[in-house]
């Protein structure tokens, strides 16, 4: 009688372990992507690092033009920021750009040393100088600062994820200490393109005159997969009531149990 309960409950286990769902396979990653002891390495992460390096081959030099050039303390203090941070995330690049084998840019784009010549022949001491150190450093810093959110918020390698967080933190202080400045021109929407639409009147949104219709498709896949896992239970649920029947009937040796009068 053991060994056929035996038998039982292995079919039962068999059948259970066929009716449960599967895990869900592990997503495959495209050529563009390297696999590390840190997570997949994919082309946004790269593309961070060197966008952070780019960032700090300008914007230390900016940093130190800012404290030899302006006459206003809030420029310097912000020029004293932008040397600071840089220097620290430049090192970590560095060492993230080795460690996750990237190759990074040793000398700034066009575009910076474009940046870097106007600050350079503003005169020394003067507002001009201050308005281009300013609106030239906030408008790369807001670029920069979305860039590294949708890095952040979708990689699956741990150190870019935490270099990116640490990136964050240094941008945004940057960007608050050049708004400290009161150079900064918010009216200018091509360097900072969401001043337009902050400074749009919100009205009342319009109302359709034609209710839109509602999609069928989505809520046939929730059936689909309600049903689906609804069926899964009632499989349990039979497999359970055939084990408990099936364990009763072997344990009292699969024969009707006959009255008292019958044995009399």
């Amino acid at each position: 009688m053991l060994t056929r309960l035996a038998q039982v409950v292995t079919a039962l286990a068999i059948l259970c372990s066929l009716a449960a769902p599967q895990a869900a396979a592990q997503p495959e990653f495209g050529p563009e992507y390297t696999q590390t002891q840190f997570g997949p390495m994919g082309p946004a992460g790269r593309d961070m690092l060197v966008k952070v390096r780019l960032a700090g081959l300008w914007e230390g030099p900016a940093g130190r033009l800012g404290l030899e050039k302006s006459a206003n303390p809030l420029v310097k203090e912000a020029g004293r920021h932008l040397i600071s941070g840089h220097a620290e995330l430049d090192a970590k690049v560095l060492e993230l750009g080795r460690t996750l084998n990237v190759p990074l840019p040793s000398d700034s784009n066009a575009d910076q040393k474009g940046w870097i010549a106007e600050m350079t022949n503003a005169p020394a001491g003067s507002a001009e100088f201050d308005r281009v150190f300013a609106n030239r450093l906030r408008a790369a810093h807001g670029g920069v600062y979305k860039f590294l959110a949708v890095v952040r918020t979708g990689t699956r390698n741990t150190l870019i994820r935490d270099f990116a967080k640490r990136c964050m933190e240094v941008v945004l202080d940057h960007i608050q200490v050049l708004e400290a400045t009161g150079m900064v021109d918010f009216t200018d929407t091509e360097a900072i393109p969401l001043a337009a639409l902050a400074a749009a009147p919100v009205g009342p949104a319009p109302v359709p005159a034609v209710p839109p219709a509602v999609p069928t498709v989505p809520r046939t896949q929730n059936i689909a997969q309600e049903n689906g896992s609804g069926g899964s239970d009632a499989i349990l649920g039979v497999l359970v009531m055939v084990a408990v029947v099936g364990g009763i009937y072997l344990w009292t040796g699969g024969r009707p149990r006959r009255s008292r009068s019958s044995r009399e």
